[in-house]
C-alpha cells in the first residue's frame, strides 16, 4: 500500500471524527478526567446511531420495542451515556452486547445491567470478566468484575436477536483481537458493529495474551469483508465510522506490518531489536502514532508470529 495515500485517508479520518486524541489507547494514567468527557452522537439513519466519548465506540440501535446497545465504555460514564441514549429515544435498553472483556467496553456493564439490560457476549467474555486480566504490554492487573457485570445469555458460535423491526446477528469465526470477539450486523441498517478487530485512525491492540494473533485479525477484517458493500456503514472499536474502502486500507496496513515484522524474525531480530528497527514506520507518521504505540503494535505482531 502507497503510504502517502494511507497517510491522506487518516487525515480524513481524523478531520472527519474530530475526536481523534480521544480514540488512542490511553493509559489510565493519561485518560482525561471523566468529568470532562462528552458523549457525542453520530446518526447512521435506520435508527442505529454511535456514541464515542471516552474508550471504545458504543453502539445504539432502536427497535420498535426497545433498545440494542453494544459496549460500554466505563462506570464513570453510565449517567451521561444514558442522558445521550435518552436524547435518542425513551424507550428502554433489552439486550446490551458486549464485543470482547477489554474494561474500555465493559467498564460500564453493571450499571446498565441494574437498569434492565440482559448482556450478552461470546462464552470466553464471562470467563475473563470473572476471574479478572492481565495486560501483557504493561504488567497492568485488572480485577474481576461484580457479579451484575457478567453476560447473561452467552454463546458460542452465532446467536440472533430480534426486536419489533430489527434484527442483530452475533458471530464469533476465530480469535482475533481476543478469544471472545464478537461482530454484530443489522441487516435492516447495513451497519456491522466490528469491536477491535477494526480500528480507524489509530493502531488495534491485539491481546495476544487471551488468544488474539496478528493472523486471526487480518482473517477478521477480511471475513467481515465478504459480508459488507460499498454502502455498509462500520463501526469501528475505535475512530470514526467507516467504509468498506477504509477497511481494504485497515486490511493492506495489518497485511503490510505482518510480512515486514515476519521477515525481521525470519533475521533472528529479538523483538527489541524488531521494535528499534521501526518496520512500521510510514505507517506510524500516517497514524501520527508515538514510538509507545508504534512499538506496541510492533510487539503484539512479534508475539503473534514467534510461537
Amino acid at each position: 500500500m502507497n503510504p502517502f495515500f494511507f497517510a491522506s485517508l487518516v487525515s480524513i479520518l481524523f478531520a472527519f471524527s474530530g475526536m481523534a486524541q480521544a480514540q488512542q489507547y490511553q493509559p489510565s494514567s493519561v485518560r482525561p478526567p471523566f468529568d470532562q468527557v462528552e458523549i457525542n452522537t453520530t446518526v447512521l439513519g435506520d435508527n442505529i446511531y454511535m456514541l464515542d466519548g471516552e474508550g471504545a465506540n458504543i453502539t445504539v440501535a432502536v427497535a420498535a420495542d426497545g433498545v440494542i446497545m453494544v459496549d460500554t465504555q466505563f462506570a464513570e460514564l453510565n449517567q451521561k451515556i444514558r442522558d445521550a441514549i435518552t436524547a435518542l429515544t425513551a424507550l428502554p435498553i433489552r439486550y446490551l452486547i458486549i464485543t470482547h472483556f477489554h474494561r474500555d467496553h465493559t467498564g460500564g456493564n453493571a450499571g446498565f445491567a441494574q437498569d434492565g439490560a440482559i448482556i450478552v457476549a461470546h462464552e470466553n467474555v464471562g470467563k475473563v470478566l470473572e476471574t479478572g486480566s492481565l495486560n501483557g504490554l504493561t504488567g497492568n492487573v485488572v480485577p474481576p468484575a461484580v457479579p451484575e457485570a457478567l453476560p447473561q445469555i452467552s454463546y458460542t458460535d452465532a446467536m440472533t436477536l430480534h426486536l419489533e423491526g430489527l434484527t442483530a446477528k452475533l458471530r464469533h469465526e476465530g480469535n482475533w483481537h481476543t478469544d471472545g470477539d464478537t461482530q454484530i450486523y443489522f441487516p435492516e441498517a447495513n451497519v456491522l458493529v466490528a469491536g477491535d478487530i477494526v480500528t480507524f485512525g489509530v493502531y488495534p491492540n491485539i491481546d495476544v495474551s487471551y488468544g488474539g494473533n496478528i493472523d486471526g485479525m487480518i482473517e477478521g477484517v477480511e471475513a467481515m469483508l465478504e459480508i459488507t458493500d460499498n454502502n455498509t456503514k462500520i463501526i469501528p472499536g475505535h475512530g470514526p465510522v467507516g467504509t468498506k474502502a477504509m477497511m481494504v486500507e485497515f486490511h493492506q496496513m495489518l497485511v503490510g506490518v505482518r510480512a515486514r515484522v515476519a521477515q525481521l524474525i525470519d533475521q533472528g531480530l529479538s523483538e527489541d531489536e524488531a521494535v528499534a528497527a521501526k518496520p512500521n514506520a510510514d505507517y506510524s507518521a500516517a497514524l501520527g502514532a508515538n514510538a509507545q504505540r508504534a512499538g506496541n503494535f510492533v510487539r503484539v505482531v512479534y508475539r503473534s508470529l514467534d510461537k
